[in-house]
């Protein structure tokens, strides 16, 4: 199984670097670097339909992803979460085709599985053995269980009225936890001065390349779950992004390789009233966003005040033709409650906001009752039991 990775490209000068090692963002301009792939190699190496017959994680699509030796693949199985039918949600919104994508069943809870799997598997393959990130919470379960996994240091800092459950599997699986006053934003400062004065490599999102190609993934198995096409909008609730980021990035390789044509679901940022920079910028027409003043949000995961992606993620909301709106604490709780008694899943508050997301765009007439939608529940609720 060679991997098809061929370099760093930057997403926004597109300056071109080397794979070979450890790098941030772009060293010409700062902004974030994408692992590239030799595409045209890919697809006709690469058999579509072979890979359903691999173990179902997202470590079957290892040709595209940017680890070179399979022995260096640091997993617990992460990916292959279900794309569930929501009958009884349909039923109780009119909506003719509705799915779940439940993150939650991911071996760490959540998505962030994912991209630390891939983060942390690329790093030991670098030779790094001490990792360091901030986190809202589930990015720090996710960083402490794969470097123990790898037998590597793992340096967490989040701020202290993230979730307890966040804070208790970080310090079970033998991180280094620090607590923050403040934000993630405020998290990340100390992540950064921790790095450079204590030698530790950063895999902060999008700062580090290769946690986006771990997310990616949620975008082929979107397609393959739908016999290779796209469904016509995915709701994503949005902190840091990477997720939206990641799927754009599985598409656009997707059709290179002739696996789906050039159709594209619309792409529908949800972020909370308290927190909602990128919400803001949409709506500005801004290309950037500004960080959000006094972030505040019981769904910790999206109470990002600012996003290294935020360019990256206006792009692809704005190129699929799809929008960015708020929802309130108490809609995203309702919506949690009605997600778990009609569906049997309990979402993440911040999963539950793409309800109450979808709700108001039928109710805008944005999305049509036969608009096939795919709601993507980012974690697992029992992260949050102080919340019920």
């Amino acid at each position: 199984m060679p991997s098809y990775l061929s370099h760093l490209e930057c997403t926004a000068c597109g300056a071109r670097c080397g794979a070979d090692e450890p790098r941030n963002l772009c060293p010409a301009c700062g902004k974030v670097l994408y692992a590239r792939y030799d595409l045209d190699a890919a697809k006709r190496g690469v058999d579509r339909v072979a890979l359903a017959q691999r173990a179902a994680t997202m470590w079957r699509y290892f040709e595209l992803m940017p680890v070179l030796d399979p022995e260096h693949v640091v997993t617990l199985g992460e990916g292959g979460t279900p794309m569930l039918r929501a009958r009884r949600l349909e039923a109780a919104t009119g909506a003719r085709t509705l799915y779940l994508k439940d993150e939650g069943l991911n071996p760490t809870g959540s998505f962030k599985a994912r991209g630390l799997s891939a983060a942390v598997s690329k790093a030991k393959e670098l030779g790094l053995r001490r990792l360091t990130l901030p986190s809202a919470g589930n990015a720090a379960g996710a960083l402490a269980a794969y470097c123990a996994r790898a037998g590597m240091e793992a340096h967490v800092f989040m701020p202290n009225d993230a979730p307890d459950a966040n804070k208790k599997e970080s310090e079970l699986a033998g991180a280094s936890l620090t607590l923050v006053e403040g934000l993630i934003s405020d998290a990340g400062a100390l992540a950064r001065e921790a790095a450079a004065r204590l030698g530790l490599f950063d895999v902060s999102t999008l700062r580090e390349p290769y946690r986006a190609e771990g997310k990616k993934t949620m975008g082929y198995e979107i397609a393959a779950d739908l016999g290779w096409r796209l469904p016509e909008a995915i709701i994503y609730p949005t902190g840091g992004g990477t997720g939206i980021v990641g799927m754009w990035k599985a598409f656009e390789e997707m059709e290179a390789m002739g696996w789906i044509g050039a159709e594209r679901p619309k792409m529908i940022v949800v972020q909370a009233e308290g927190c909602a920079p990128i919400v803001r910028a949409f709506e500005q027409g801004a290309c950037f966003a500004e960080p959000w003043a006094d972030a505040h949000t019981v769904a910790a995961g999206i109470r990002v005040p600012s996003a290294v992606g935020d360019y990256l993620i206006l792009d692809a909301v704005r190129a699929s033709g799809g929008t960015a709106l708020t929802v309130t604490d108490a809609e995203l709780l309702d919506a949690t409650r009605r997600i778990a008694s009609l569906e049997g899943v309990w979402p993440a508050p911040e999963g539950a906001a793409t309800l109450s997301a979808y709700e108001h765009l039928r109710a805008s007439g944005f999305l049509a009752p036969e608009t096939e939608t795919v709601l993507m529940n980012t974690g697992s609720g029992f992260k949050y039991m102080e919340l019920v």
